[in-house]
């Protein structure tokens, strides 16, 4: 006869592995995920979100929600997601100005780094420095020198105050170059595109796509492309870092935050399944046609990139003396 509490004991260690299997999370995502877009429907940040997310949705068989939450250049939309359950359901996706945004303003309702977890980086845009053909300098060095030679007698446009590339990025060529130029702001880059085309303001930097047709017009004079790399769309334009200002670099980009707390095997899974979804051609010839580049960045090299970003726009904040419009 087996006895009594032998057959009790087994019985219980058994049952063990079973308790402890059933305790087991779902995989991940289980259920379908919010994505922020601190920004109304329509932008530059929701239009990318809007681009990558149906492949990403195919890769995990559930829906991915576009939450627009746009108020206070994405403040508002940021604290929502500061605030939400680290589980990964709830993403936020910023651009570069949300690195801006941590010298801009005064005091923001979360910490820019403390508060989130970075995920992954999902694609970056120089911007190209231009000029009107008037203008008689052909090359970085030789604007350059026709700046310092009449300080403050040229003018650039932006797309606003605070604007990464066009407003920031121009500031940080003005620091690095040690020149002045007077800053013109727009409403957005269309209008100051336009009158860069008329030479009521000289140069800028707009996005690349955006100028391409005006240089082959000769309407517009290429200076050279904001990245660190050639533009694949402009593959002739020089660097500024090549043309004569080494480590320079002036970028938008876009990335996937969480709430702090994201468990780490989450956050490298949505990085892995986003890296994947920005292999398929077609998605990357629409990320292309929209003057971007897909990138992949992993949440341990996204971390001190953001730091480094937030660093960089500072000194351009604080020199510039911009204000939050």
């Amino acid at each position: 006869m087996i006895n009594r509490r032998r057959l009790v004991s087994a019985l219980a260690a058994l049952a063990i592995p079973v308790a402890c299997f059933a305790q087991q999370p779902p995989a991940y995502p289980a259920k379908p995920v919010r994505l922020i877009v601190p920004y109304a429907a329509g932008g530059p940040v929701d239009s990318m979100g809007r681009l990558f997310t149906p492949r990403l949705a195919e890769i995990w068989g559930q829906q991915i929600v576009i939450d627009n939450r746009a108020g206070a250049n994405s403040i508002v939309g940021s604290e929502v997601a500061a605030r939400a359950a680290p589980d990964g359901y709830t993403l936020l996706l910023i651009s570069a100005s949300f690195t801006v945004n941590v010298t801009l303003y005064p005091k923001l309702p979360f910490d820019a780094v403390r508060d989130f977890t970075p995920i992954t980086l999902i694609a970056s845009g120089p911007g190209m420095l231009v000029t009107h053909p008037s203008l008689p300098a052909r090359n970085l060095k030789e604007l350059i020198a026709l700046a310092k030679a009449k300080p403050g007698a040229m003018s650039y446009g932006s797309a606003g105050s605070g604007a990464p590339t066009s407003h920031l990025g121009m500031e940080l060529l003005k620091i690095t170059a040690g020149i002045d130029i007077v800053h013109v702001p727009y409403k957005s880059m269309a209008p100051a595109l336009i009158d860069m085309l008329g030479g009521q303001v000289q140069m800028g930097m707009p996005t690349v796509n955006a100028v391409l047709p005006h240089l082959r017009s000769g309407r517009l004079r290429a200076i050279g492309v904001s990245s660190l790399q050639r533009s694949l769309a402009a593959p002739d334009v020089p660097t500024l870092a090549e043309a004569g200002m080494p480590g320079y670099e002036a970028i938008n980009w876009f990335a996937i935050l969480g709430p702090a707390g994201v468990p780490a095997a989450v956050a490298q899974k949505i990085h892995i399944d986003t890296a994947e979804a920005l292999k398929g051609v077609d998605l990357r010839e629409r990320i292309a046609a929209a003057g971007m580049e897909p990138k992949s960045m992993a949440p341990a090299e996204l971390a001190p990139y953001i730091r480094s970003e937030i660093g960089k726009w500072s000194k351009a904040v604080k020199a510039s003396g911009a204000r939050p419009e």
